[in-house]
């Protein structure tokens, strides 16, 4: 239908049904504040599309006896993944928001669950939390999946992959992945795994499972049993490794080595680095650093979109006329308090997505040191 056919008394029952629905929003509004119609939909229907982005943990299966796997029903704006690739999970630990990266480590489900393995690290907030105290039923916030650690199409026929504790990961969802398909990958892999000791190898089972099946060979290496890895013996372990694509996933040390292994014979190794995090201090107010260099001091009590305009810093907003999330910036590092409720959310670099935590400037405040991506 051409705009020119479309007639007058159309567009003004179009226009009217706008309008009533817009004060139709304006009373359910006013009718449950202080909070927001969107407030109470959160409570009856978290998972919804439009809102944020959240999941609900339906299962936590002990892997070792400090990992488990947590299997999430995300939200309808959930827009999928590639095996290998991570998401941020955000939990609340003691009134304050943290947020750190995992991998999906499932396979093809029916039931549009997604899972993450997560191993208990010393001093871990976030990962003993996941790990020994999250229930079934509780909700957790998430981020889309991101990440490049992924097998490249066609898929090579010949491939080898190192993995280093935790590092198995990303690696076990490349593996469900393959293995789920109706007819199998025509790919000659190579596993070589490497654990402290026996106990602590997570999914052990699975992996031992197809190496006797003959869809892997599974190279298992325990640091109690065979001393550290030594990469002089990586030619022996793996003799045909000069031809085959590699991936290689687990802590900075051993992935520093085998880039100086690989660089040294001029092959090429794709890497997915494990960070160990720094927790950022949350405090009362602090320093709100903006991407081109501008610091605005901000006391505690006072949205960061007040105290920027009122240092003359230029900020996009569309609160004042009714339009909401306009506000929203990206915070690549340090922490914030939502003034509503004293929620803090912290960024932590190495652990968050490159791209940020995108945080309301309207209704937070600083809670320390944090830098804005504006």
């Amino acid at each position: 239908m051409s705009s020119s056919s479309i007639s007058a008394p159309f567009l003004v029952r179009s226009a009217q049904r706008g309008g009533l629905r817009s004060r139709l929003r304006a009373l359910a509004d006013a009718a449950v504040t202080p909070l927001t119609l969107d407030d109470v939909l959160d409570s009856f229907h978290p998972l919804r599309s439009g809102t944020d982005l959240r999941g609900r943990i339906v299962a936590v299966q002990p892997e070792t006896a400090d990992a488990a796997t947590i299997v999430i029903k995300p939200g309808r704006d959930w827009f999928g993944h590639a095996p290998g690739q991570y998401l941020q999970v955000g939990v609340d630990v003691d009134g304050v928001r943290l947020w750190r990266c995992y991998s999906l480590t499932h396979g093809p489900r029916p039931d549009g669950h997604i899972s993450i393995t997560v191993k208990a690290i010393p001093d871990g907030v976030v990962s003993h939390h996941l790990v020994h105290r999250v229930r079934p039923g509780q909700m957790i916030h998430l981020q889309q999946a991101a990440g490049d650690f992924v097998l490249p199409m066609p898929i090579p026929q010949q491939l080898l992959m190192v993995t280093a504790g935790s590092g198995i990961t990303p690696v076990i969802g490349m593996l469900r992945n393959l293995f789920s398909k109706a007819q199998a990958p025509a790919t000659d892999i190579t596993l070589l795994h490497v654990n402290q000791a026996e106990p602590d190898s997570i999914f052990k089972d699975e992996l031992r499972a197809l190496g006797e099946a003959g869809k892997i060979r599974l190279v298992e290496h325990f640091d109690d049993r065979d001393g550290l890895l030594d990469l002089a013996r990586l030619e022996h372990l793996v003799p045909d490794i000069g031809t085959r694509t590699a991936y290689a996933c687990g802590p900075s040390g051993l992935l520093d080595a085998l880039e100086g292994w690989y660089d040294e014979r001029g092959l090429a190794l794709s890497t997915e680095r494990f960070r160990a995090p720094t927790l950022t201090d949350a405090g009362e107010g602090g320093s709100v650093t903006f991407a081109g260099g501008t610091v605005v001091e901000a006391d505690g009590a006072t949205p960061i979109l007040d105290a920027a305009e009122a240092a003359g810093v230029l900020m996009p907003s569309g609160c004042r006329m009714g339009i909401c999330m306009g506000c929203v910036l990206p915070m690549k590092e340090g922490a914030v308090r939502d003034l509503r409720n004293g929620e803090i959310t912290v960024a932590v670099p190495g652990e968050t997505d490159p791209g940020g935590v995108k945080i309301q400037t309207c209704i937070n405040a600083p809670a320390g040191a944090c830098h804005l991506d504006h």
